[in-house]
């Protein structure tokens, strides 16, 4: 009887004993961190990590284009990845391994010049040399040999050019691409339809640098991207994608936003439903992702603060199975 009283007392504390608390993901980076210069705006990058022990692959994570590692000053209601690794610290993860790259600054120079949103600086391959020099940072201070890679819309195919032209397949342990222009945008036809052409939402005509590579599943950059195998080496991909609407892929109603016509930046007629699809990879399509943009109401924001992809996210890359995705 004393047994199982001492038993009862011991289930008992720890029942009552107050769960570890989970790490809080910061908005910067830690003392002694080596901060890159973002080549494109010559000022040091934005994002967030932490000093601590790092038992995990560390993870980093990387926002769309016209966004941020968290919200800002002049993009307050988005920078969704932030709560996306908060999730991740919610469950386990250690906030020093968990690291966010802001690549486009702040944002606030759209606010004087809002055709910046296609313009050169914000283009994939202005932005490769920051995510090389970030990786090799994570590295250097966390000390671990590989990373993860989570990344949305334009984060997932800045990932993938990185890893094509360093050929870091072997830097890369897995890698969680949500909703990305694998195959180009809808977004970037002459139609007087397109109306994401005019200055003051951003001036995607075909001539820009964002339709330069992403307004035809043919542009020269998606070309190279997508030559040979598409999810190449050791690393392994995970895709979660929108399999009813997004703005920058589907010609339907999206939220608050209204469908453009199917075309590409020649103004040809082309399905870009699929573009965020890659061969080889396992795949999670979710629908009604448009509840979890409070703001637009879009499945191509929402996707990325929606529990559904923060559960496939942690499941992917904490889960040591080969087990497919539905």
């Amino acid at each position: 009887m004393k047994r199982l009283g001492l038993l009862a007392a011991v289930l008992a504390a720890l029942l009552c004993a107050p769960l570890a608390a989970a790490a809080v993901v910061g908005t910067s980076f830690p003392p002694g961190f080596p901060v890159p210069v973002d080549a494109s705006l010559g000022t040091p990058v934005l994002g967030f990590g932490a000093a601590g022990p790092v038992h995990r692959t560390p993870v980093i994570l990387l926002h769309g284009n016209n966004d941020t590692p968290y919200p800002t000053i002049c993009n307050p209601f988005y920078g969704n990845v932030h709560d996306l690794a908060q999730s991740l610290a919610d469950h386990g993860y250690a906030a020093s391994e968990l690291w966010g790259l802001g690549y486009q600054g702040d944002q606030c120079d759209l606010l004087a010049n809002p055709t910046n949103r296609s313009g050169a600086a914000h283009s994939t391959l202005a932005n490769v040399p920051d995510l090389r020099a970030f990786v090799q940072a994570v590295l250097t201070y966390t000390g671990a040999k590989q990373v993860d890679i989570v990344g949305h819309s334009l984060g997932v195919t800045l990932a993938r050019e990185w890893i094509r032209e360093d050929h870091a397949q072997r830097l890369v342990r897995r890698l969680v691409a949500i909703d990305g222009p694998n195959h180009g945008i809808v977004d970037c036809s002459p139609s007087p339809g397109n109306y994401w052409q005019a200055d003051a939402l951003g001036g995607f005509t075909p001539g820009s640098a964002i339709c330069q590579e992403y307004g035809s599943p043919d542009t020269p950059f998606l070309s190279v991207l997508n030559r040979g195998s598409e999810t190449p080496g050791s690393t392994r991909y995970l895709v979660i994608r929108n399999a009813d609407t997004s703005f920058v892929y589907f010609s339907r109603q999206d939220g608050v936003l209204a469908p453009v016509p199917a075309e590409d930046s020649a103004g040809a007629p082309h399905d870009f439903s699929e573009s965020a699809t890659l061969q080889g990879a396992e795949e999670a399509d979710l629908t009604g992702q448009g509840v979890y943009d409070p703001i637009l109401g879009t499945g191509h924001l929402g996707i990325l603060d929606s529990p559904g992809t923060w559960r496939l996210t942690l499941d992917f890359l904490t889960n040591p199975s080969n087990a497919r995705y539905p």
